[in-house]
């Protein structure tokens, strides 16, 4: 997965670079097919917005948050695409059985009984 990190109106610092990463890596626990994902961090006065853009096959699942605290924010940013993705998993668990079954029907296995193999 790539990941790129972007900040607004402020410098990153490493210990925000780092949380935001760890919460970036969590979601491969749930798809593992995640081919980048690109977080904006942004500060004005009193709010922390952070947005999150996930590009998986085919789609892009995005969320963004907003707090007084920029972890916050990006904790919940992250929650939004975990759901979001696992809604996006369960679709496909949903077609492919399907797929699966029509291959079954289609494919004709030789038979193993001993009665029907020409010895």
């Amino acid at each position: 997965m790539q990941k790129k990190i972007s900040a607004r109106h402020f410098d990153l610092t490493e210990d925000l670079k780092e949380k935001a990463e760890a919460e970036m890596d969590s979601l491969t626990r749930y798809y593992d097919n995640i081919i980048s994902a690109d977080l904006v961090l942004d500060m004005e006065r009193h709010r922390r917005l952070a947005e999150l853009k996930i590009q998986v096959y085919n789609q892009t699942i995005a969320s963004s948050a907003e707090s007084d605290d920029m972890i916050n924010s990006i904790t919940t940013a992250v929650d939004k695409v975990r759901t979001q993705l696992l809604k996006y998993k369960g679709k496909l668990k949903d077609k492919k059985p399907d797929e699966i079954s029509e291959t079954k029907n289609s494919i004709t296995r030789p038979s193993t009984n001993a009665e029907d193999l020409d010895i």
